[in-house]
């Protein structure tokens, strides 16, 4: 099973990057589970989400204590929460940053790290700085988990014809242009 937490803010879309994964892994015939973790947070507080993927079905119904991968929208998370706790040994951090994946790395003692100037990609992209599926790009390219091509179904049918294709190519060129170290 392979387990992933979402670290971003309120209404940065956290919680839709979890169910976008969870609805492309079903699509592509495993078992998945989406689901978010939040109280009486507003927009832009801290919030977490969650993703299970596994080729059984999936029995757990709690908080992931300790992910295989961490997926970081905001990089102000980085100096507030510890987004690596409970990190799997040999787990990866894929973060949002302009700063290259190695200094992540040392910076934080990561195991290994992954990232992609997500916001840059979204403005350009997309036109907002909303990096959701910009950033689920750069945990494909991270973690091998799915193709690129088995998210088009996904985002096509929660953003529509208008803004689907844009969110596609962000995630298809955050995949490009994520580092990985």
């Amino acid at each position: 099973m392979i387990e992933i937490r979402i670290h971003g803010r309120g209404g940065q879309g956290g919680v839709t990057s979890a169910e976008l994964l969870a609805r492309a892994a079903i699509a592509d015939g495993r078992f998945a589970q989406a689901f978010p973790s939040f109280g009486p947070e507003r927009r832009g507080a801290p919030v977490q989400a969650f993703v299970r993927v596994d080729g059984k079905k999936i029995r757990l119904r709690e908080k992931i204590y300790e992910p295989d991968l961490v997926l970081v929208l905001d990089p102000t998370l980085l100096d507030i929460v510890n987004v690596a706790e409970g990190l799997k040994e040999g787990g990866m951090v894929v973060v949002n940053s302009a700063q290259s994946a190695d200094e992540l790395k040392r910076k934080y003692g990561w195991p290994k790290a992954a990232c992609v100037d997500a916001g840059k990609v979204a403005l350009e992209e997309l036109g907002v700085p909303i990096t959701n599926t910009t950033m689920l790009g750069a945990l494909l390219k991270a973690s091998g988990l799915l193709g690129v091509d088995g998210m088009r179904e996904v985002i096509d049918e929660r953003f529509g014809p208008k803004l689907g294709p844009k969110n596609y190519k962000a995630l298809e060129r955050a995949f490009r242009e994520t580092a990985v170290a």
